[in-house]
């Protein structure tokens, strides 16, 4: 009686159908349920970065999570890829701000919201978690340019650290005018060590920020009284009071408004007392950030006050310390996105129903949404003889339409409509019929939403980019 055999098979076809199914699995992943992209440019700078400068090259690589939005619409504030709205041959990253139906207003470098005409305007806060990313820091001074100074007697300052032996004051950046919105705000050192951002761009230092903030590590001696932290906007000053071991054991933390003869002081205080504690080292943050002023002990806001709209948002940031002294420690400015455009500085609209208004979070170089807009042109299609409306959408760097004036035959007008394809016409046979805003992306071209950076690393560069998207 013979031994069975056992059937191995052909291997080749055994591999074969392994990598199908890899091959398989892999489409279905990207379609259905996750992708990378890459940012090749700089409109979400520095939550996201593009740079392709002569030397150096960093292309942030982004997961990006299309499944939830299967079964669940957009949120405000979340970061999208969508495919743009007029050349639908391309991809966009860009922050939703604008939800559908709801009336949206561009004013002072903030975002305001409300459901109808009738009802008042509403400015947009972030959650804290998005604030996070938003922030953009100051740079921390250089040898002929320093962030910090002093002229008190027994202080010194070395680069984000004040030694306050005693009473006296310091200022960020004295001498040299309000805080703007300068475009290399916010880079990680790292990447601004490289030279590849220009110190001179074009839209950069037009508008004074007043929504800043201020941070940072204090270790107080037994003798302090209090450390006060001031931000200036306009006319207004905000000062933030935090006692130290030597005040009076009733004293709170408190946030002061004062605006000279203007308005009567306001002030508002912390619930509990609390006071420095000696010789170990507190965390404080003190922050101007959408008309609402708060302080930050060791993490939890333990004081808030709210503020009219600042039309005036010139600015400065201060410190002073009462007392015996202190050390403070990781002292860090920043400031908000201050929300800008080549047209106008006040800008409103409705946003239809399933669609969404968004901006990059890098407005002085970012093709915002609400700068498109659609041309139509009127051609002949030389086969049939009839005439037809053409839509191209308007993109600010790139030039699409475009007028090649030095064809041998005339002036050629090439353009690229709203589905990517490409037409040339002799611009005397194209005549515009009209131009009309359009700056939405309907539901249906949101693609999913970015969720983390997982490259590049750079270490030669010092560049490191892991983390979540917010």
């Amino acid at each position: 009686m013979s031994t069975p055999r056992l059937e191995t098979g052909h291997p080749w076809r055994e591999n074969i159908e392994a990598m199908t199914m890899a091959i398989v699995v892999a489409l279905l992943l990207k379609v259905f349920i996750v992708e990378a992209y890459k940012i090749p440019s700089g409109s979400m700078q520095p939550t996201l970065i593009g740079i392709d400068e002569p030397g150096t090259l960093i292309e942030d690589r982004i997961l990006v999570d299309k499944l939830s939005l299967v079964f669940r619409d957009p949120k405000r504030w979340e970061i999208v890829v969508f495919r743009y709205p007029l050349d639908r041959s391309k991809t966009f990253v860009k922050r939703i701000v604008g939800m559908p139906g709801e009336h949206f207003k561009i004013e002072l470098g903030d975002l305001w919201q409300r459901e109808t005409e009738t009802d008042r305007w509403k400015v947009l806060r972030r959650p804290r978690a998005v604030q996070r990313s938003a922030w953009k820091r100051l740079g921390r001074g250089e040898p002929d340019e320093p962030g910090w100074s002093t002229t008190s007697a027994g202080w010194s300052v070395a680069g984000d650290t004040i030694t306050a032996a005693g009473t006296g004051r310091a200022g960020f950046r004295p001498g040299r005018g309000s805080i703007m919105d300068t475009y290399d705000d916010g880079y990680p050192e790292a990447i601004l060590a490289l030279g590849a951002i220009p110190r001179v761009h074009q839209g950069s230092g037009m508008n004074p920020v007043g929504d800043l903030r201020i941070e940072g590590t204090i270790r107080a001696g037994e003798g302090c009284e209090a450390l006060l932290l001031e931000l200036t906007e306009g006319g207004r000053s905000y000062v933030f009071r935090i006692p130290g071991p030597a005040a009076d054991s009733s004293e709170a933390p408190t946030i002061r408004l004062s605006e000279g003869s203007f308005r009567p002081s306001e002030t508002a205080g912390a619930e509990s007392p609390y006071h420095l504690p000696a010789e170990r080292g507190a965390r404080f943050a003190a922050q101007n950030l959408d008309d609402l002023l708060e302080l930050e002990i060791d993490g939890e806001v333990v004081c808030s006050l709210e503020v009219p709209p600042g039309v005036d948002q010139t600015s400065s940031v201060s410190l002073e310390v009462h007392g015996e002294g202190a050390e403070l420690e990781d002292l860090l400015v920043s400031r908000d996105i201050f929300y800008t455009s080549d047209r106008a500085k006040v800008w409103q609209t409705r946003v239809p129903e399933e669609s969404y208004f968004v901006l990059g979070d890098n407005t002085q170089s970012s093709a915002d949404s609400r700068e498109w807009s659609l041309m139509s042109y009127r051609v002949e299609d030389p086969e049939s003889g009839q005439s037809r409306l053409l839509r191209a959408g308007h993109e600010r760097e790139n030039g699409n339409p475009y007028i090649d004036a030095g064809h041998p035959e005339g002036p050629l007008l090439w353009v690229r409509d709203e589905w990517g394809e490409r037409y040339s016409f002799p611009l005397r046979d194209a005549p515009r019929v009209k131009t009309e805003n359009a700056p939405f992306v309907p539901r249906d071209l949101i693609l999913g939403r970015a969720v983390a950076v997982f490259w590049p690393v750079t270490p030669w560069h010092g560049v490191y980019r892991f983390g979540w998207v917010r």
